[in-house]
C-alpha cells in the first residue's frame, strides 16, 4: 500500500507518503495562502505528482470540509477563493485514484485516535492551540462533523461574553484568549521583545513574564472546564506545540481539576503523542480506509 498525503495549513504543506506503517519521503512546502484556491490546488497537484505511483490520496486541510463532497464547504480570507473548491473532484482528475479530504483538526484527531494519545479510549475530545483554537469531537472511535460540518469549534466558546462586540468574529471568544497567539500578545504587553512562543518562555524565568503565563493558563483551564462539564468525556487530547510545554500541561489539569465539579474528575487530560505529523497520519489513514485497508 503506497498513500500518498497532504497535510495544508496556513503557512505549510507536510507532505509524504505513508505505507501502512512508516511515513516515508517527508517533506515541507510553503502553502502561499494569500494566493488563492486555485493556486493552492495547482501546488498540492504538483507535490503529488513528485510522489506518483500511488494507490490513493489522503488530504488534510484548513477550512471547514464537506466530507461528503470532498470540497470546501467554507474558508476564511487566509486562503482566498477556497470556499466551495472541490478538491476531492480535482484531485481524482487528475490522478484517477480515491481521495478522502478532512479538515485539519479533524484529521489530526483522527491521528491521535489510530495511532497516538486517543488510542486507548473510543470516546474523547481534542483541541489544538496555536494561531487560534480548533477541535475535534470523536465518538465511537468516529469524528462527529455536526451540522455543518464545524462541530468541535471550541475556539467559539464565549468566555468574557462583556468583551463581546456583535458583527466581531470570535470576540469575547475562548481563541481570543486561549490561543498562543493570545498568549504572545499579552507577553508582548510586557515587552514588546516577547514575539514568539519560544520567546516567552525563553524568559519564563522573570516574576512579570511568568504572571502573563500564568494568566493564560486560567484562560485555557476556563474553556476545558466548559467542555468537561458539558461532554463528560474519557479523555481530553491538548495539541499544538505550546502545550509541549511541561509547566503548561501540569499546570492546566491541575486547575481544571480543581474547577469542575466533583463528579467529573475522572476527566483524564493527556498532551498529543504525534507533534506536527498527526493531521498528515489522520488523512492517510482515511486514505486507506477508502481502500478496505
Amino acid at each position: 500500500m503506497r498513500i500518498a498525503a497532504l497535510d495544508i495549513g496556513g503557512t505549510s504543506i507536510k507532505s509524504g507518503i505513508w505505507d501502512g506503517e512508516n511515513i516515508l519521503e517527508w517533506k515541507e512546502t510553503a502553502t502561499n495562502a494569500a494566493e488563492g484556491g486555485a493556486r493552492l490546488m495547482e501546488r498540492a497537484k504538483a507535490i503529488l505528482k513528485e510522489y506518483a505511483p500511488f494507490d490513493a490520496v489522503g488530504i488534510s486541510t484548513a477550512g471547514q470540509v464537506d466530507t461528503e463532497k470532498g470540497s470546501i464547504y467554507y474558508a476564511n480570507e487566509n486562503i482566498p477563493g477556497y470556499t466551495g473548491m472541490e478538491v476531492r473532484n480535482i484531485l481524482m482528475e487528475a490522478f484517477g485514484v480515491p481521495v478522502y479530504v478532512e479538515n485539519d483538526v479533524n484529521a489530526a484527531a483522527m491521528g491521535e485516535a489510530r495511532f497516538g494519545a486517543g488510542r486507548e479510549t473510543a470516546d474523547f475530545l481534542c483541541l489544538t492551540y496555536g494561531t487560534g483554537v480548533g477541535g475535534a469531537i470523536v465518538i465511537g472511535g468516529k469524528v462527529y462533523s455536526g451540522g455543518s460540518f464545524s462541530a468541535g469549534s471550541f475556539g467559539g466558546i464565549l468566555v468574557h461574553p462583556e468583551r463581546a462586540v456583535p458583527g466581531e468574529e470570535f470576540s469575547g471568544c475562548y481563541e481570543k484568549y486561549a490561543s498562543a497567539t493570545a498568549l504572545v500578545r499579552m507577553a508582548a504587553e510586557v515587552d514588546e521583545e516577547l514575539t514568539s512562543g519560544r520567546a516567552v518562555f525563553a524568559a519564563f524565568d522573570r516574576p512579570e513574564v511568568r504572571q502573563v503565563v500564568d494568566r493564560w493558563i486560567d484562560e485555557v483551564s476556563y474553556g476545558l472546564v466548559t467542555l468537561i462539564h458539558a461532554f463528560d468525556p474519557p479523555r481530553i487530547v491538548l495539541g499544538g506545540g505550546i502545550m509541549d510545554q511541561p509547566y503548561i500541561s501540569m499546570e492546566v489539569r491541575q486547575r481544571v481539576l480543581s474547577l469542575v465539579s466533583p463528579g467529573f474528575r475522572k476527566t483524564e487530560i493527556l498532551r498529543a503523542q504525534l507533534g506536527n505529523q498527526a493531521g498528515f497520519l489522520g488523512a492517510a489513514y482515511g486514505a486507506a480506509k477508502m481502500l478496505g485497508e
